[in-house]
C-alpha cells in the first residue's frame, strides 16, 4: 500500500513556519502589484495632463477602469474553476498584463488623437483581463497550500498582502518619478519590466506549488486554447466598454443582482446545510466590503486632489503620498500576522465579522481625523494626511487580508474561485462608486471657490460618520454570522481526497481517524 504523505507538513519545506509556495506567490504578486500601482500612480496624470481629460471625465473613466479591473476576475475564475485551473489561468493573465503594461508606453500626440486614444483604451482593456484571470486566482493558490482549519491561514494571507503592498510601494515612487520626470513611457515601461519579472518568477518555481491550481479535468489543448480565445474576445470587450462609462454602471447593477442570485441558488438547492451557511457568511462580508471600498478608494481620486490643493506639503508633490498606505502596509502587516496568530493559539482572536466592523469604524475615525485637522487653518497639516492613510490602513488590514482568508475558507473546493471573484466583484462596485464620488468632489474642488474645500469636507464628515455607525452594527451582529460560518466543522477537502486516493475502498477500520 502506498504511504500517505500528509501536505502542507514540514516534508514540503518551510520558511518561517509556512511553506515555500507562499513567497512564490508573494514574489510573483509583488511585481504584479508594482506593475499595476505603478501604472496607476500615472494613471489620472495621464488622463489630465496627456490626453487632456478634465477633473470630472478623467474621475470617471478611472472609476470604471478599476472597476472593470475588478469585475473580470468573476470570468477569470470561473473558468479557471471549471477547466483551466488557477496556475495556468494565472500565467495567462500574467502574458495579457506584460502586453498591456508595455502598450501603455506608446504615447502618440496626446491631446484627443483618436488613433492614439484608440491604443490607449486597447493597453486599458489587456491590463483589464489580464487582472481578471490573475487576480482571484492566484488568491486562491494561497489558500490551497493550506488545510482549512489551519491557524497559519490569516498570517499567510496577511504575509501574501505584505508583497502586494511593497509592489504597490515601489511601484507608485519609481513609476511615478519615471514618468513624471522623465516621460510617460519611461514610468509605463518600468511598470512592463515589473509584470514580466513576476511572470518568470511564478514560472520558474512552479515546483514549490506542489501541485496546487493544476485544472480539475483533463484539458485537451483545443478546450485550453479555446478559453485563451475567449479572453482576446474579453479585450475587445473591455475596450468598448472603458470608453463607455455608463455601461459599466449598468453592468455592475444588472451582473452583480445576477452574480448573488446564482451563489445564492446554488447554496440554498445544491450545497449541504453547513456549506448553505457558510455560503450566507461569506455574502454578508461580501456585502459589508463594498462600503468598505467605495470610501477606502477615495485615495487615489478625491484625498490625492485634496492633498494637492489644500494640504502644506511644502512643495512634497502630492502623489508621493500615495505610497503612505503601502508603506504602512509593508511596515504593519507583520505586526498583524503576529497578533492574530498569537491571540488564535490562545483562543482569543476576533471572528473575521468583528474584524470587519473594526475595519469600517477606523475607516470612517480616519475621515474625521482628516475633518478635524483641516479647521486648524486655510491650509491643512501634512500630518492630518499621514493620520488619515493610518487608520485607514489598520482598518484594511483588518478586512482585506482577512476577507481573503475568510472567501478561501469558507467556500467549497469547487466554488473557491467564483467565491473569490464575488469578492472582487465587490471592490469593484466600490471603485465604481468611488470614481463617480470623486468626478463630483472633483468638479467642485477644481473650481477654485473657497466652497471647494467646503464641500469635500462636508462629504468626508458625513461618510465619517456612516462608516462608523455601520461598523459598530456589525460588531454587534458579529457573533450570529459566525454562527454561520460552523468553523468547527470545517474540513480539509485535501486531506480527505488524499485518504481517498490512498485507502480507495479500504474497510473504514484501515483508514486514518480523522
Amino acid at each position: 500500500m502506498a504511504s500517505l504523505e500528509l501536505p502542507h507538513g514540514d516534508s514540503a519545506g518551510t520558511i518561517l513556519g509556512h511553506p515555500k509556495g507562499l513567497f512564490v506567490l508573494f514574489f510573483a504578486e509583488m511585481w504584479e502589484r508594482f506593475s499595476y500601482y505603478g501604472m496607476r500612480a500615472l494613471l489620472i496624470f495621464y488622463l489630465t495632463k496627456h490626453w487632456l481629460f478634465d477633473d470630472a471625465q478623467a474621475g470617471v473613466i478611472y472609476g470604471a477602469y478599476t472597476a472593470l479591473v475588478y469585475i473580470t476576475p468573476v470570468l477569470g475564475g470561473y473558468l479557471a474553476d471549471k477547466y483551466l485551473g488557477q496556475r495556468k489561468a494565472v500565467t495567462y493573465g500574467a502574458v495579457l498584463l506584460t502586453f498591456g503594461h508595455f502598450l501603455m508606453g506608446f504615447e502618440g500626440n496626446g491631446g484627443q488623437d483618436a488613433a492614439s486614444l484608440n491604443i490607449f483604451w486597447l493597453a486599458l482593456a489587456f491590463i483589464i483581463v489580464g487582472s481578471g484571470f490573475l487576480k482571484a486566482n492566484i488568491s486562491v493558490i494561497v489558500g490551497q497550500l493550506y488545510p482549512r482549519t489551519d491557524v497559519r491561514r490569516d498570517g499567510a494571507y496577511t504575509i501574501f498582502y505584505m508583497g502586494i503592498n511593497l509592489g504597490a510601494f515601489l511601484g507608485s515612487l519609481l513609476c511615478g518619478y519615471l514618468g513624471e520626470t522623465y516621460g510617460w513611457s519611461y514610468g509605463f515601461g518600468a511598470a512592463g519590466f515589473g509584470m514580466l519579472l513576476g511572470l518568470v518568477v511564478f514560472t520558474v518555481f512552479k515546483p514549490l506549488l506542489l501541485g496546487r491550481g493544476e485544472a480539475p479535468i483533463a484539458l485537451s489543448k483545443g478546450l485550453e486554447w479555446g478559453i485563451y480565445a475567449i479572453g482576446i474576445l474579453a479585450v475587445g470587450v473591455c475596450w468598448w466598454m472603458v470608453q463607455n462609462q455608463s455601461v459599466v454602471g449598468t453592468l455592475l447593477g444588472l451582473a452583480g443582482a445576477a452574480l448573488v442570485a446564482y451563489v445564492l441558488f446554488t447554496a440554498v438547492v445544491k450545497l449541504p446545510a453547513e456549506d448553505r451557511d457558510r455560503i450566507f457568511a461569506a455574502m454578508f462580508l461580501i456585502v459589508g466590503s463594498i462600503l468598505f471600498w467605495a470610501l477606502f478608494e477615495q485615495a487615489g481620486s478625491s484625498l490625492n486632489l485634496y492633498t494637492d490643493r489644500y494640504v502644506d506639503r511644502a512643495g512634497v508633490p502630492a502623489s508621493t503620498f500615495q505610497s503612505i498606505n503601502a508603506f504602512y502596509i509593508v511596515a504593519l502587516a507583520p505586526v498583524f500576522a503576529t497578533l492574530w496568530t498569537w491571540l488564535g493559539k490562545k483562543g482569543l482572536e476576533p471572528s473575521a465579522p468583528a474584524k470587519f466592523g473594526l475595519a469600517l469604524m477606523q475607516l470612517g475615525g480616519g475621515f474625521l481625523v482628516l475633518v478635524a485637522g483641516a479647521a486648524t487653518g486655510e491650509m491643512t497639516p501634512v500630518v492630518f494626511i499621514f493620520l488619515i492613510y493610518l487608520l485607514h490602513t489598520t482598518g484594511e488590514l483588518c478586512l482585506s487580508p482577512v476577507g481573503l482568508s475568510a472567501m478561501n475558507r469558507l467556500a467549497p473546493a469547487h466554488m473557491a474561485s467564483l467565491i473569490m471573484g464575488t469578492w472582487f466583484f465587490a471592490s469593484a462596485t466600490g471603485n465604481f462608486a468611488a470614481g463617480l464620488i470623486a468626478a463630483a468632489t472633483g468638479s467642485e474642488a477644481a473650481s477654485g471657490e473657497g466652497a471647494g474645500k467646503e464641500v469635500v469636507l462636508g462629504v468626508y464628515s458625513q461618510i465619517g460618520w456612516i462608516a462608523i455607525a455601520v461598523g459598530i452594527g456589525v460588531l454587534v451582529i458579529s457573533p450570529l454570522i459566525r454562527k454561520l460560518m460552523h468553523l468547527d466543522t470545517l474540513r480539509d477537502d485535501s486531506m480527505q481526497a488524499q485518504i481517498d486516493d490512498v485507502f480507495g475502498d479500504a474497510p473504514a477500520t484501515a483508514r486514518p481517524a480523522e
